[in-house]
């Protein structure tokens, strides 16, 4: 299983020479920053501009619309995309020169393209949101086949832009960020019986293996040895074992201590509570969270940002058998507490109490965790966009600001003064879901916080709705796993290292 290969990327003020393909935006103010060479060529060429000819045939400004020009002499085929607005955002961009990469792979047949992205502004971090768009753009998930492929693809990017400051830096951290996003797209992708516990925990091993971030794996005889009831119950209907992967990255001069923990279901029938047969066909996803904590967290390390972080990917397969946990059973998370189980497909929350109560022991001043954990959040908010829920209202605003940075959608939910009782219970010290199905995506924050020691600021991000894309392709986005929450947590630990 190979980390996704990215092509050769470059930051240049001037088109190359040797572009096979050149996009170009379009917003309701016209086309944007067509580089003179091309204009002149094309005006030589066909008598007319490249506005003018995009216009007749039918390019828009829409959001990711996008029509094919052809080349003037030898020079580059021409992708129009439509950006949207008039003034652009970095996210506006980004999506554009997504959908741009996306409309120019499709012309390379059996060739391997030289592909350059003109869409204009001044500002690096302008040119960052294109670039990390377009190598978001180049993704595919290769079919597991007997048959090799045959088609082309995109082997150099170029993005055109007259950036201030070092344009390899910028390009240097736009590819460190898109490979953490493909290599979590990657992860989710894999068949679950390819990608379980312990090859999950393998292949981590392998990415972070010779950087500065150190792998720990609990094994399920670790695992018992320490108490971790909610991994243990929820794997233990499965014949392949639950695991706890635990990463530390400790850069000299770091000040900040980030804890992040990903819920690793790597695949969720719903236990005993056995999910429908259409809800369980897209449940290799339910890992989500887990791919999405470590890839950043080895993107934190590439990059060189000075905060520690200790990552945590709680995985598991729940599965039904004659072992598998039950309804009514109490179990005892990592720590004593005790839970009482009300629903075998609600196991996420119980995998993530264990790693919640392991991380705080590592004393760290914030706790972020990722999860696919409810249709409630989905029903709440859409596909596309994450729930977030604090115990503080600073943190709420620290990872809104982070996400909105990054480019990814993200909405404050509270957990509001009536839930907590919902988890009362006779028999252990809390239930894990309530007596009702209102409110589901706050119960289970108000679960997890029951977890976290009362001083420690935490959010919790729900990614149940983007995390997974069972559509066609959008803007940067491809079917399958998203990479959901990857960019956000990394800005996030940008702006807390200062």
């Amino acid at each position: 299983m190979p980390t996704p290969l990215l092509p050769t990327l470059t930051i240049a003020r001037e088109l190359p020479a040797k572009a096979d393909v050149l996009i170009v935006g379009l917003t309701d103010a016209g086309l944007r920053d067509v580089p003179e060479p091309t204009a002149r060529a094309f005006a030589k060429r066909y008598g007319t501009s490249v506005a003018e000819m995009a216009v007749s045939v039918g390019a828009k400004a829409t959001a990711g619309h996008t029509r094919t020009l052809p080349a003037a002499g030898a020079g580059p085929r021409i992708v129009v995309v439509g950006i949207g607005a008039d003034e652009p955002s970095p996210e506006d961009l980004r999506r554009a020169a997504g959908a741009g990469v996306h409309q120019a792979a499709g012309l390379a047949e059996a060739a391997r393209l030289s592909v350059a992205v003109s869409l204009g502004g001044t500002e690096p971090e302008q040119a960052q949101a294109v670039a990390e768009g377009a190598l978001l753009g180049t993704y595919r998930y290769t079919p597991i086949s007997s048959v090799p492929e045959t088609t082309g693809g995109i082997d150099t990017l170029t993005v055109v832009h007259p950036a201030r400051g070092k344009s390899s830096d910028l390009a240097a951290e736009a590819a460190a960020v898109a490979r953490a996003v493909l290599m979590c797209r990657e992860w989710v992708n894999i068949p679950a019986n390819l990608l379980y516990p312990a090859s999950f925990a393998d292949e981590v091993v392998r990415l972070v293996a010779g950087t500065r971030v150190s792998a720990e794996v609990l094994d399920e005889q670790a695992l018992a040895k320490g108490g971790y009831g909610g991994l243990l119950a929820v794997g233990g209907g499965s014949s392949r074992a639950p695991r706890l992967v635990r990463l530390s990255y400790r850069p000299r001069g770091a000040k900040f201590h980030l804890a992040l923990i990903g819920k690793g279901i790597t695949f969720d029938t719903g236990g005993l509570n056995l999910k429908p047969a259409e809800g369980m066909y897209t449940m290799k996803c339910d890992m989500a969270g887990a791919a999405a904590i470590l890839a950043a967290t080895h993107a934190i390390a590439e990059l060189g940002v000075k905060i520690n972080v200790t990552a945590y990917g709680a995985l598991a397969e729940n599965m039904p058998s004659s072992t598998a946990y039950r309804p009514s059973d109490v179990l005892t998370i990592y720590g004593g507490k005790t839970v009482e189980n009300g629903n075998s497909d609600a196991e996420g929350r119980l995998v993530l109490a264990d790693a919640l109560a392991r991380s705080a022991e590592d004393h760290p001043d914030l706790v972020v965790d990722v999860a696919t954990l409810t249709g409630a959040c989905v029903v709440a908010l859409g596909e596309r966009t994450a729930g977030v829920m604090s115990n503080d209202s600073e943190v709420t605003d620290q990872v809104l600001a982070a996400a909105e940075s990054a480019g990814e959608a993200f909405w404050a939910l509270p957990i509001t003064d009536e839930i907590r009782p919902k988890l009362e219970s006779k028999v252990a010290d809390l239930r894990s879901v309530s007596g009702d199905r209102w409110g589901g995506a706050l119960v289970a924050a108000a679960f997890l916080r029951e977890f976290v020691p009362e001083n420690t600021p935490w959010a919790h991000l729900d990614i149940a709705g983007p995390a997974f894309h069972d559509g066609k392709p959008y803007g940067y986005v491809s079917p399958g796993g998203t990479g959901a929450s990857v960019r956000t947590l990394i800005a996030l630990a940008q702006s807390l290292a200062g």
